[in-house]
C-alpha cells in the first residue's frame, strides 16, 4: 500500500486535530512535557462510575488444574479409576498428547478440599493461605475458551484473539484510561523466576500494544540488574542537562511530526518523557527498605528475593499505591502433563502465600474495594489421566471446556462460587463464562463499556472483545 494513503487510513481524531492547526500541535507537545500523564487516556472514558481504579492480574501460565484447586467435586472420589463415559466426552476434540489413548481413567483430586472462612468456600488443602482470604474471593468455576493449546489460548485470553498482533488487555486500559501516576507507566509487567525447566515460554507480545500507539505497551520490570532496560543515563549527565537535551529533542521530533504526520513520533516524545521521570521513580519503587517486618511476615520470606512470585506481588501493591493502572504478573510452571501429585504442590507453594498476601494487604490498606485482583490461567486440565493412572502418579492434559479463576475486590461479589460444572468437571452445567465475557466484565468494573472502547485500524473498528462478550452480572457486587 502507498505509505501516504496508509497514513491517511490510520488517522484518528487526535491526529486530525493535531494537523488542523499548528497551535494544537504545540499544545499537544506541552501536554506531553507536563507532569499530567493522566491526560494520555481518552476523554470519553470511563463511560460511567467505575468500581475499580486499577487491575492486578496474576496470570498462571500453563493452566492450573481446576478440579485439584478451585472446583470441588466430591463425586470424583467414587469415580476415581473409572473410564470417562463417552456420553460426557461426546467426541470432543482432544490434543495430540491424549487422542490416541485407549483408556481415559478419571483421576480424583489427590489432596482433597477444605471449607474456608465464614462463606465456607471449598479450596484445595494445598492453598491454605488463599483459604485465609476466602471470604474476599469470587470463584468462577464455569470459564471456557476455544483454544486447546497454550500459545493460542494465552494469546486469546490476553488479546481477545488466538492469532498474535492485537493489543493486550493492559494496553487497552492504558489507551482508554491513561495512568493515574505522573512518574510510572499505566501498564507494568513482571515475570516470576521460572523453576520448571519445561515450562511454556512467555512472549513479549502478550503485553504488546498491537496496532495501538506503542507507548501503551506494557513496561517489563526485571528482577536482575536494572529494573527497566535502558532507563539509566550512560552519560551520567546532570538533571538539568538531561532536561535541556530532552526539550531540544522534543522540539526536533515535533518539527518532524508537523512535516510527515507520523503518530509514532508523538509516541516517541511521550516515551522519552516517561523514561526521564522513571529514572527517579523506579529506584524508589523497587527499594523495599521502607517496608516493615510485618510486610514480610505477611508475604513470606520469598518476598525478599527479587523475581519470586511473592516479591512481584509486593511490588504490585507498591505500583498500585503509586497509580499504575494495570499490573500483570506472569507465573509459569502449571503445565502438568505428568506427575500432578508431585508438581502441583510445588506451584502452590510458590504462589499461594504471595497471592493471598496481596489481597490481605490491599484490604488492610483500604485499597481492595477499588482494586480488582484476578488469579487464573488460559484453560483447564482434563479430569482423566494423561498416561497410566496410578495412586500416586498421573498427569492431566489441556481442557478448554471448563476451568476456574478467582477474582477479589474491585466490585465483585465476595465469598461466592459462580457457575457450575458437571460431576466429572468436564462440561459446564450452569452459567457459562466465555473469555470474552470475563474481559467485558473486567472492563465494566473499570467503568468502560467494552463495546465503546474501539480503535480504527486498516478500515475496521477493533476492540478487546472483538464482536462478542457480555458482562457477567452475577458476579458483580
Amino acid at each position: 500500500m502507498d505509505p501516504q494513503l496508509e497514513n491517511g487510513l490510520l488517522t484518528n481524531r487526535r491526529q486530525f486535530l493535531g494537523r488542523s492547526a499548528a497551535g494544537i500541535g504545540s499544545l499537544a507537545l506541552g501536554s506531553l512535557l507536563s507532569q499530567d500523564s493522566a491526560a494520555d487516556g481518552l476523554t470519553d472514558f470511563p463511560n460511567f462510575a467505575p468500581k475499580a481504579k486499577r487491575v492486578i492480574y496474576m496470570f498462571q501460565s500453563g493452566a492450573p488444574s481446576q478440579m485439584d484447586l478451585l472446583d470441588y467435586k466430591p463425586s470424583l472420589t467414587k469415580l476415581h479409576g473409572q473410564e470417562l463415559p463417552e456420553s460426557i466426552r461426546m467426541g470432543q476434540r482432544l490434543t495430540g498428547m491424549t487422542s490416541r489413548q485407549k483408556s481415559f481413567a478419571v483421576a480424583d483430586a489427590i489432596y482433597g478440599f477444605k471449607n474456608y472462612g465464614k462463606s465456607g468456600l471449598p479450596l484445595s488443602t494445598k492453598l491454605p493461605y488463599t483459604g485465609k482470604v476466602a471470604d474476599d474471593l469470587c470463584i468462577v468455576n464455569s470459564m471456557f475458551t476455544e483454544a486447546i493449546n497454550h500459545d493460542p489460548a494465552i494469546t486469546f485470553i490476553q488479546t481477545g484473539h488466538q492469532q498474535p498482533g492485537r493489543p493486550s488487555i493492559g494496553a487497552w486500559f492504558s489507551y482508554g484510561l491513561g495512568s493515574e501516576s505522573d512518574d510510572l507507566p499505566a501498564f507494568v509487567v513482571m515475570l516470576s523466576k521460572n523453576t520448571n525447566p519445561i515450562a511454556q515460554p512467555i512472549y513479549d507480545r502478550l503485553w504488546g500494544s498491537g496496532f495501538l500507539p506503542t507507548n501503551h505497551q506494557g513496561v517489563k520490570f526485571r528482577s536482575q540488574g536494572a529494573p527497566v532496560l535502558y532507563l539509566n543515563d550512560p552519560t551520567q549527565s546532570t538533571g538539568t542537562d538531561r532536561r535541556r537535551f530532552l526539550n531540544r529533542l522534543a522540539e526536533m521530533n515535533q518539527l518532524q511530526y508537523n512535516r510527515v504526520g507520523d503518530p509514532e513520533i508523538m509516541t516517541r516524545i511521550s516515551q522519552y518523557e516517561m523514561a526521564y521521570r522513571m529514572q527517579t521513580s523506579v529506584p524508589e519503587l523497587t527499594d523495599l527498605s521502607d517496608e516493615p517486618e510485618s510486610t514480610f511476615d505477611l508475604y513470606g520470606e520469598d518476598a525478599r528475593i527479587p523475581g519470586t512470585h511473592a516479591a512481584n506481588c509486593l511490588l504490585a501493591r507498591r505500583l498500585a499505591e503509586r497509580g499504575t493502572r494495570f499490573i500483570q504478573l506472569f507465573h509459569r510452571g502449571w503445565d502438568h502433563h505428568f506427575n500432578v501429585p508431585k508438581n502441583l504442590p510445588k506451584q502452590c507453594l510458590e504462589t499461594d502465600q504471595g497471592s493471598a498476601a496481596l489481597v490481605a494487604d490491599l484490604k488492610r490498606r483500604g485499597m481492595l474495594d477499588d482494586t480488582l485482583v484476578i488469579w487464573g490461567g488460559e484453560f483447564g486440565r482434563t479430569v482423566y489421566s494423561q498416561g497410566a493412572l496410578t495412586k500416586t502418579k498421573y498427569g492431566r492434559d489441556h481442557h478448554p471446556r471448563c476451568f476456574s479463576i478467582w477474582m477479589a475486590g474491585g466490585g465483585v461479589r465476595p465469598g461466592i462460587r459462580y457457575g457450575k460444572t458437571d460431576d466429572f468437571c468436564y462440561n459446564i452445567a450452569e452459567n457459562p463464562v466465555h473469555v470474552h465475557d470475563i474481559n467485558a466484565t473486567i472492563m465494566h468494573l473499570m467503568g468502560i463499556d467494552h463495546e465503546q472502547l474501539t480503535y480504527r485500524y486498516q478500515g475496521r473498528d477493533y476492540r478487546l472483545t472483538d464482536i462478542h462478550g457480555h458482562v457477567v452480572n452475577g458476579i458483580l457486587a
